[in-house]
């Protein structure tokens, strides 16, 4: 199969940390077989991505997550090529919380906060650059971008998969197949794209393996908790205020977001002494908000769906305000966009490790919903890849290619 243009041993569905983790552990682990990525998004990263503008090359903001860390021993094997590269380094700012009448504490004790804390360099989208860039070393691991996958079409039993787009276009065919996201196997879809069906209860129902059948009825069952996020951009003649201030990631306590709607705030210096300020909404004001997404939306844009202007303007002016009152710092001047991540936080218990690879059917699972250490965090796509990689070397080591 691999010896068709259109077709390829592996391909990983999603190019955030997990996606290019698996992509990478597998190549630095001997692995030779034919390998893709299809991205629904403009660039790698998923939650871990830096916004950036066509028109305006020096703009780039982590509108995302504002660093990851690592709490558990050993480490990830793929963080030392990242950090021997210079993709990622240890996050050296400081972090401090905001209580429910809006002083200022130390960090909040929160399974972000605890092991190393590290970012990606210069941007956080850099720790999936790198990445990608490990996954290149062998042989090419091409990464298609804007492309969303519509079905997912088993061959036979256990022969493989057809990827289509929204046309019904063929898009890719694999010998096997990698979800890292949970988005095509969660009835999510269907409000987020207006779906009749959700394609991997689909193509289980299709299939009839067991195992499938078990790992998509969990994955279908696991949910998230959403995100808007409000990127403001002042120039260095409107940032004094923000600059001045003794945080660079600001936690709200659990009284502090029931009072403004925030979850934490983060701040970063942009290129040409501009200022980046992201504002994360509290999982209670997101969901308010779900139908409310930036104008600048990847999915949307594929759909050719339209943002509502008046309501992506009054989230804007929400969150705002609410950071206003709350800091007590003026945004006057700032440039302001929405991001609205619809899944941002999944919730325990998970998937299953166990279910993460479906063998019979050829497909497997990675990502920050696979249960285990780091779940819900970088961490846990990073391990739950790293884990991923070592079966499918298992089952498809590298003399068969």
């Amino acid at each position: 199969m691999a010896t068709s243009p259109d077709a390829v041993d592996l391909a990983v569905i999603g190019a955030g940390t997990a996606g290019c983790a698996l992509a990478a552990s597998l190549r630095l682990g001997g692995w030779s077989g034919s390998l893709t990525l299809l991205e629904i998004g403009r660039g790698p990263g998923g939650r871990t991505a830096t916004r950036r503008s066509r028109r305006d090359p020096g703009f780039a903001l982590n509108h995302g997550a504002p660093l990851f860390n690592i709490s558990g021993k050993p480490e990830p094997k793929l963080l030392t090529p990242l950090r021997d590269a210079g993709w990622i380094s240890p996050f050296s700012g400081a972090m401090c919380s905001l209580d429910g009448e809006g002083r200022l504490g130390g960090a909040l004790r929160d399974p972000l906060g605890s092991g190393a804390t590290w970012q990606g360099t210069p941007q956080m989208d850099h720790l999936c650059r790198g990445l990608l860039n490990l996954a290149q070393r062998n042989q090419p691991t091409p990464l298609r971008t804007n492309t969303l996958v519509r079905q997912l079409e088993p061959i036979g039993h256990g022969e493989g998969w057809i990827l289509r787009g929204s046309d019904g276009q063929v898009l890719l065919r694999c010998r096997w197949l990698v979800l890292s996201g949970t988005l095509l196997a969660s009835p999510r879809c269907q409000s987020v794209f207006g779906w009749s069906e959700v394609p991997l209860q689909q193509a289980a129902a299709r299939l009839g393996d067991p195992q499938l059948l078990q790992a998509t009825a969990a994955l279908g069952e696991i949910t998230s908790t959403a995100s808007s996020n409000l990127l403001l951009t002042f120039s260095e003649a409107s940032a004094g205020a923000w600059r001045q201030q003794p945080w660079q990631l600001l936690q709200f306590s659990a009284a502090a977001q029931q009072r403004w709607g925030i979850r934490r705030v983060s701040q970063q210096a942009m290129a040409g002494g501009r200022w980046g300020v992201v504002v994360e909404s509290s999982p209670a004001f997101a969901a308010q908000h779900m139908q409310v997404f930036g104008s600048r939306s990847s999915a949307a844009q594929l759909l050719g769906a339209g943002p509502d202007p008046l309501a992506e303007a009054q989230v804007m002016q929400a969150l705002d305000q609410a950071v206003q009152d709350a800091l007590q710092i003026n945004t006057a001047g700032a440039e302001r966009q929405l991001m609205r991540w619809g899944a941002a936080f999944p919730q325990t218990p998970g998937l299953s490790s166990e279910l993460s690879l479906c063998a019979s059917s050829r497909i497997g699972f990675c990502g920050d919903a696979i249960a285990g250490l780091g779940f819900g965090r970088v961490e846990g796509a990073l391990r739950s890849a790293e884990a991923l990689a070592d079966q499918i070397q298992e089952l498809s080591p590298p003399s068969s290619h």
